[in-house]
């Protein structure tokens, strides 16, 4: 069982099947060997004007696809000029296979180093849920200069994830060489710790696929200013909307009313 690349197997779950994207337009960056596919949304605001205020990098969830939300997402942002850059990992929709663990966070730098050429120095926000997280936080750490902030929902440390969550039924045979191969550049905790830009985190109630008390340890863990917006009564998957949407603006004005 303990063959190369279980971790991979076990954890990531791409899927490539065609997906409605709405409004988002498609592009592509080089990427080792292939491509990166990139969905790219703009708000309304940003449209008439002609151009973004800011820039938000996505990372979605597991089994999940940038093409699906980026539209969608344009207009979550209280009428700012706002354009959404999603990243489909390795593997996943567009970009360019095999789906690995250890390509997550240089394709994530990849896509961060392509906006930053693109955004002409308006600020970059890097918004990360569950597995995405960790893209986000390695980004953060890789780029401490260049991004303006994170957003962080139900963020997952992988390892004490496995090894906590789903070591005890297999007497931690299997958990333990799954956690050996996290790739050191997704460790959320050390990139919690490794990061001082202002963060944002999301954290749902009823989290059923990351329990709570694993969001708390990249909570405590991380170095910067951070303000918390608890998801009351929300599962992994739900989307924010209601109060936690209203909540989630005022949070993103004062990460970027700071200078940096």
């Amino acid at each position: 069982m303990f063959f190369g690349h279980l971790a991979d197997h076990l954890i990531l779950f791409p899927t490539r099947a065609p997906i409605d994207a709405g409004g988002a337009v498609r592009r592509t960056i080089p990427f080792e060997s292939g491509e990166l596919e990139i969905w790219t949304a703009q708000s309304r605001r940003a449209q008439q004007q002609g151009r973004a205020d800011v820039f938000i990098l996505r990372f979605y969830g597991n089994a999940d696809r940038a093409d699906r939300w980026a539209a969608m997402e344009a207009e979550m942002w209280n009428d700012r000029a706002v354009e959404i850059w999603g990243m489909n990992y390795p593997g996943f929709g567009g970009s360019t296979g095999p789906a690995r663990l250890t390509r997550i966070g240089p394709a994530a730098v990849t896509a961060f180093d392509a906006l930053r050429r693109e955004a002409a120095g308006a600020p970059i926000v890097a918004y990360g849920a569950s597995i995405g997280v960790t893209a986000a936080l390695h980004v953060g750490a890789s780029r401490p200069a260049e991004i303006a902030g994170l957003i962080l929902h139900n963020p997952p440390p992988l390892r004490q994830v496995i090894l906590r969550q789903f070591g005890w039924w297999n007497l931690w045979l299997l958990a333990g060489p799954v956690a050996l191969q996290i790739p050191q550049d997704l460790d959320s905790i050390a990139n919690a710790k490794a990061n001082r830009m202002r963060a944002i985190f999301l954290l749902a109630e009823r989290d059923e696929i990351v329990a709570p008390r694993f969001h708390r340890l990249v909570l405590q863990a991380y170095a910067g200013e951070k303000r918390i917006i608890e998801l009351r009564g929300a599962h992994h998957n739900d989307p924010i909307g209601g109060t936690a949407l209203k909540d989630l603006n005022d949070a993103f004005d004062w990460m970027l009313d700071k200078p940096h």
